[in-house]
């Protein structure tokens, strides 16, 4: 009986040891401008200006230009990053509140082309 709890009590904790340290969407990556954030494909991430409160505002033909870093409801929340939910019902993670994208003209990993267009987009940082 006892060896049995002992078991079961390793199973529970190493399950709960590997939700507390579930991988994060975005890493940090150095570039010609600093640290900032990219994607599992080392693709730079970005905030945008007019998303407030945490809510994705680019939608309809932005997302063409700046596709956002899609969650599912199977992934979990990690330092600093969250999960928030788009006008159609998707996930996007989100960094310290701030929704994230790629920038479609960036076309290999530790390209910043995004960064400053229109004055409201911005390079993601760690």
């Amino acid at each position: 009986m006892k060896t049995a709890m002992l078991i079961a009590a390793i199973a529970l904790s190493a399950g709960q040891a590997s939700f507390a340290y579930a991988a994060a969407p975005g890493q940090p990556t150095k570039t010609d401008k600093g640290a900032i954030l990219a994607d599992a494909k080392g693709m730079s991430l970005y905030i945008f200006d007019e998303d407030k409160g945490g809510k994705p505002s680019c939608n309809g033909a932005c997302l063409v230009t700046w596709p956002p870093l899609m969650a599912t409801n199977a992934d979990h929340a990690a330092r600093g990053w969250t999960k928030v939910k788009r006008d159609n019902g998707s996930m996007q993670w989100a960094y310290k509140r701030h929704p994230v994208y790629t920038y479609a003209l960036d076309s290999k990993p530790g390209d910043v082309k995004g960064d400053g267009v229109e004055g409201t987009w911005h390079l993601a940082k760690p």
